[in-house]
C-alpha cells in the first residue's frame, strides 16, 4: 500500500461533471489499497473571475484583501469534490491550506511555504479517510490568508507530499505526460516514460508549461517522485525523479521553446573594467530580468553586449538602454522583438561529445541562423529569428531522433 498525493488542476475540476471524475478516479486508488491526499485548484476560470470583480472595484486593492478572495475558490472545489466521495461511500474531509495549517511567511499573492503540520491529515488516513485540501493557499503566522503564486497548487501538492513523505506525488493535468517537444509544433512528438528533475527544471524554465518550476524544484530538493498524468484518459504518464544509469542511453529528451524573448544590443562601449554593471546594473533596478548575455571584444579598444529580456520588457528595457548608451559613451543601440529562443535539455550531454555540433549543423542546412548561444551541463540554447521557430523545432526533433523510443 502506497501514500499518494493526487494534485488536480482547474481544468481537472472545471465542471461538477468533472468533479464527480475525479471522484471515481480518487475512489478506485482507494481500491487499490491506497492511502490518498487529494490537492485541488480552484474550478477553471474561477480565480480570474474572483481577482476580475477585485480588481473592478480598486485596480490597487490591498493584497492581503486579494488573497483573501482568490483563496475561497479552491474552497468550493474541497468542499464539491469531498461531497462527492461521500456520495460513492467513502470518507472524505476538505480543508482550506490555514485549517492544515500550511504555514507561510507573510508575502501576499506570492508567499513562501515555510513548514506544513501534517498531524490533522495523518489521523484522517489512519481512520481511513480521504484528505482533500485547497492548493494554492495557506496562512502567516499571524493568521493570515495567503496565496503562492502562480502555478501555486502544483507546489502545494508537492510540498504536502514532502512533509507527508508520500511514495508518490501525481500531478493530474489535461496532458498525458511530458514530451520530447510540444505536439502541436510536431506532431511525432513523443510522451516520455521518465525525465529526471534537471531535465525537468531546464525543461520549465524554458518554456514548457506542463508543470510549475517551484514545484520541480522543491521535489528535487525532498526527493518527492513526480508523475505527470491525465484527468482525462488512463496511462502511466511521464515520472520526474533522480538520474539511474538507464537514462544515459538518451543523449537529448526533449526540445524546449520560449516565444517570448526580445534582444537588445549597446554597441562601440570602451572596454573598460565595470561596463558590463554599469549597463546592466539600471536594467536590473528597473525590474528587467535578463536572461541571456554575450560580450564581444572589439579590436578599437570598444565591446558590444547583447542581452535577452522577456518581451513584455522590451520597450522598458529599451528606454533604459538608450538613457545608458550616453552616460557611458556608446556608439548606438539597437533591438529585435521577433526571436525565439529554442533549446535542446538532455542528461547524456554530460557524457557525449557533438551534441552542439549536430545542433548547429541541423540547423544550418535549414538556412536558420543563430544570433546567440548560451550553454549549460546538461542544455544548448540558440537565439534565432521568430518565424522560424517551428521549423527549427522540427528540425532538431529529427535531427536528434526524438520520435522514436530510446
Amino acid at each position: 500500500m502506497a501514500l499518494l498525493v493526487q494534485k488536480y488542476g482547474g481544468t481537472s475540476v472545471g465542471t461538477v461533471e468533472r468533479i464527480e471524475n475525479v471522484a471515481e478516479r480518487v475512489i478506485r486508488s482507494r481500491r487499490e489499497g491506497h492511502d490518498v491526499v487529494v490537492v485541488v485548484s480552484a474550478m477553471s476560470g474561477e480565480t480570474n473571475r474572483l481577482l476580475g470583480m477585485a480588481r473592478s472595484i480598486d485596480p490597487n486593492a490591498s493584497p492581503r484583501e486579494m488573497d483573501m478572495l482568490a483563496a475561497t475558490g479552491e474552497q468550493v472545489t474541497i468542499a464539491l469534490l469531498a461531497i462527492a466521495l461521500q456520495k460513492r461511500g467513502q470518507e472524505a474531509r476538505s480543508y482550506t491550506g490555514a485549517q492544515v495549517r500550511i504555514l507561510t511567511d507573510a508575502a501576499y499573492t506570492k508567499a513562501r511555504i515555510r513548514e506544513i503540520d501534517t498531524r490533522r491529515i495523518r489521523d484522517d488516513l489512519r481512520e481511513g479517510r480521504v484528505v482533500v485540501v485547497a492548493g494554492f493557499q495557506g496562512v502567516d503566522a499571524e493568521g493570515n490568508i495567503t496565496t503562492l503564486g502562480r502555478g501555486g497548487s502544483d507546489t502545494s501538492g508537492v510540498a504536502l507530499a514532502a512533509a507527508l513523505k508520500a511514495d508518490e506525488c501525481q500531478i493530474y493535468t489535461d496532458v498525458d505526460g511530458v514530451y520530447t517537444t510540444d505536439p502541436r509544433v510536431v506532431p511525432n512528438a513523443r510522451r516520455l516514460d521518465k525525465v529526471t528533475f534537471e531535465e525537468m527544471l531546464e525543461m520549465a524554465s524554458l518554456g514548457s508549461k506542463v508543470l510549475q518550476i517551484r514545484s520541480v524544484e522543491f521535489a528535487g530538493k525532498y526527493n518527492v517522485p513526480l508523475r505527470v498524468l491525465s484527468s482525462f484518459e488512463d496511462g502511466p504518464g511521464t515520472l520526474i525523479t533522480y538520474e539511474d544509469n538507464g537514462m544515459e542511453e538518451a543523449l537529448i529528451s526533449g526540445i524546449a521553446f520560449n516565444r517570448d524573448e526580445a534582444q537588445l544590443t549597446i554597441k562601440g562601449v570602451p572596454d573598460a573594467p565595470g561596463v558590463a554593471y554599469r549597463i546592466l546594473g539600471p536594467v536590473a533596478d528597473g525590474n528587467v530580468e535578463v536572461d541571456m548575455i554575450v560580450q564581444n571584444v572589439g579590436a578599437d579598444g570598444t565591446t558590444d553586449l547583447t542581452f535577452t529580456v522577456h518581451r513584455n520588457d522590451y520597450d522598458k528595457a529599451m528606454g533604459i538602454l538608450r538613457k545608458v548608451a550616453d552616460e557611458v559613451g556608446a556608439r548606438e543601440v539597437s533591438g529585435n522583438a521577433r526571436i525565439v529562443k529554442v533549446s535542446v535539455v538532455g542528461v547524456g550531454m554530460r557524457s557525449h561529445a557533438g551534441i552542439a555540433s549536430t545542433m548547429f549543423g541541423a540547423l544550418a542546412r535549414e538556412g536558420i541562423n543563430i544570433h546567440m548561444i548560451s550553454t549549460s551541463e546538461i542544455k544548448i540554447s540558440v537565439v534565432v529569428d521568430e518565424k522560424y521557430l517551428e521549423l527549427a523545432v522540427r528540425t532538431l526533433h529529427d535531427a536528434f531522433g526524438l520520435d522514436k523510443a530510446a
